[in-house]
């Protein structure tokens, strides 16, 4: 490649056309492409360079706790989890819909993992995700006293296309916090899409969030056009480790005795 011509892409910031231009020159050459074709091809290159970065902004600006994948997910562990309405899910025609959305379950039965899941995918669909635990949301607003401040920090979660809300139900929040999830909330209602994780029952969030007014009115808002989907069963998060730990103690390394060494068993007295 000619150096202008290398310098002249790089001023461009044309990385993902500059890292298989000499790929497609050769390509073109032994093909026969004509002038129009090859500009696509390299065209394609570029922009796909593009959309993988913003694929990774995003992701990092969603502020998952952990990048999950629903080809990861062990569907047959939990029949009460149905493919077909996660994979709708994943579809993001709620998001389209302004549609919200709300997990269920007791504890370790999956509730993160499909809405980071879910996110991550909505991601890769084009949308802006957040994802926050409800102790986040807390702390966000309540470490902010400044008025301006506290603008910015609500307007940071009225942005995005999904908003993900984690862990709802893990303890008490603490006090003034139902008053932030309801402007966020009612902001949001049929604005933007919401999806929650609860491991406790609806009539619970009113002690939960410590006002009973702001509970009513976020439920009703929020379930106005919720889909609620409830899981039941053992704990998804235990079987992977109870797994993991199985696995451990059964390498061949804690299973024999190495070269050169009696077991316990087959040692004789001293």
């Amino acid at each position: 490649m000619r150096p202008s011509l290398e310098q002249a892409l790089r001023q461009l910031r044309l990385s993902g056309l500059l890292s298989s231009l000499e790929v497609r020159l050769a390509e073109a050459a032994g093909n026969r492409l004509d002038h129009g074709e090859f500009l696509e091809l390299i065209l394609q290159d570029e922009l796909a360079v593009r959309s993988s970065r913003q694929v990774e902004r995003r992701v990092k600006s969603a502020m998952f706790r952990e990048t999950k994948n629903l080809d990861e997910f062990d569907f047959m562990f939990n029949t009460s989890i149905k493919r077909k309405q996660i994979s709708d899910l994943a579809s993001c025609r709620f998001i389209r819909e302004k549609a919200d959305v709300l997990f269920l379950g007791p504890p370790g039965v999956g509730k993160s993992f499909l809405v980071q899941a879910i996110g991550h995918q909505a991601i890769k669909s084009g949308f802006l995700v957040l994802y926050r635990s409800i102790f986040d949301l807390a702390r966000d607003f309540l470490e902010e006293q400044n008025p301006a401040q506290q603008d910015k920090m609500l307007l940071r979660y009225l942005k995005p296309d999904l908003l993900l809300i984690d862990d709802m139900g893990m303890k008490q929040l603490p006090r003034r916090s139902g008053e932030y999830l309801l402007e966020i909330i009612m902001r949001r209602h049929e604005n933007r899409s919401t999806m929650m994780t609860s491991n406790r029952p609806l009539e619970d969030w009113a002690k939960l969030i410590g006002d009973v007014p702001a509970a009513t009115a976020i439920l009703d808002r929020f379930l106005q056009h919720a889909q609620i989907i409830s899981i039941t069963g053992k704990s998804y998060r235990l079987r992977r480790q109870t797994g993991k730990a199985e696995a451990d103690t059964t390498t061949p390394e804690a299973a024999t005795p190495q070269a050169g060494q009696e077991s316990e068993a087959g040692k004789e007295p001293a």
